[in-house]
């Protein structure tokens, strides 16, 4: 997964899977748009307003955490 920041424009885009591939925007609110690629899948999810939408306190930077 890669997430995306652009702190002026405050919008986030997190890529959940990192193939080239045509998509359909999915909008289900204002401020939120899911792209939908092959197989009907979510492929990447817009998030207009950030911080305004979540505690990027949270989120960013990124942490991880390997299980198993």
């Amino acid at each position: 997964m890669r997430i995306e920041y652009d702190k002026r424009a405050d919008f986030l885009y997190l890529r959940l899977d990192p193939r080239t591939q045509d998509v359909l925007n999915r909008r289900v609110s204002d401020d939120v748009v899911p792209d939908i690629g092959e197989s009907h899948m979510i492929v990447g999810i817009e998030i207009m307003h950030a911080s305004r939408n979540l505690d990027l306190s949270q989120l960013l930077p990124v942490r991880f955490e390997r299980v198993g």
